[in-house]
């Protein structure tokens, strides 16, 4: 399995602390970790692990930051043939303060270190040649578009564009969505299954073939041309939702290109998910999740 993937590059500071302080007050760091991070390295990531070949289409600064994390992707087994070194520029920085189970992000990603429309046709060829391309929807519209237009193979949307969203669902085959990415695309609130649902067949006749919905604190929700299914929430210990959207996204996607059938596509990736909230930060080992 082939599988290319455009979207962010950062680097993450998670810092997990007892209490989030008010003006002027602190609070002692009771842990920290320093990763690659950024949502299209995590699925890119998470695809390797899980037995895919996997390249990532990204950008990072002229920096030492950026020279560590491309060593670092390609020490985590990712093709990096396709991720920018942006003169002028420095690396993005995701800092997520995690609290009893809920978590900040304080974000400094410059404009250049956004995907843009030549960077992806500099990769056309490796996007052609993917058994699955998944475009993370943080990027620009014009560079999800054209991202989406020169793949070859599966085309998996992950998020809500900014633009263009007409034209990207109609050229999709799978759409994964929090719910707030949900309400974004549809118009319609997602505050239960049975919305959820209705918001997937809705999405359905607008172009892709399957889609994938979350509940918050219950469920995800996986719809096909001729069913859905729903699909509860593991039962793990909640430290940190951060990196589970970009678990689900990278397990739905490899076992969709292998063959299996949507609702089994979506169990895998709602216990991928679930691996990923068990600790701090979005950097997580999928190793072996098919035998869990």
């Amino acid at each position: 399995m082939r599988i290319a993937v455009v979207g962010q590059i950062a680097r993450d500071l998670v810092l997990v602390v007892p209490e989030v302080p008010g003006s002027g007050g602190s609070a002692e760091v009771r842990e920290r970790r320093e990763v690659l991070g950024g949502k299209g390295a995590n699925i890119a990531r998470g695809t390797r692990q899980l037995g895919a070949t996997a390249a990532l289409i990204g950008v990072v600064g002229d920096d030492r930051e950026g020279r560590l994390l491309v060593e670092q992707l390609g020490a985590d087994g990712v093709a990096t043939t396709a991720v920018v070194r942006r003169e002028a520029t420095r690396t993005a920085l995701i800092v997520d303060v995690v609290c009893d189970g809920e978590y900040r992000y304080l974000e400094d990603i410059p404009g250049p270190t956004l995907v843009t429309v030549e960077d992806v046709q500099a990769a056309s060829a490796l996007l052609a040649g993917a058994d699955a391309v998944i475009v993370q929807l943080q990027q620009p519209a014009e560079t999800a578009l054209a991202a989406v237009r020169a793949a070859g193979g599966l085309v998996v949307l992950d998020g809500a564009p900014g633009g263009r969203q007409a034209e990207l669902l109609a050229a999709a085959d799978v759409v994964r969505a929090d719910h707030r990415e949900a309400e974004a695309l549809t118009g319609r609130r997602i505050t239960d299954v049975e919305a959820a649902v209705k918001a997937g067949r809705e999405l359905l006749a607008r172009g892709p073939s399957v889609v994938a919905l979350a509940v918050p604190g219950e469920a995800n929700v996986v719809a096909w041309d001729n069913g859905s299914a729903v699909i509860p929430l593991t039962a793990a210990e909640v430290a940190d939702t951060t990196g589970g959207g970009d678990a689900f996204v990278a397990a739905l996607t490899v076992a969709l290109v292998r063959g299996d059938h949507p609702e089994d596509a979506g169990r895998l990736a709602t216990t991928a998910a679930g691996r990923a909230v068990r600790h701090p930060g979005g950097r997580t080992d999928l190793t072996g999740l098919s035998q869990d």
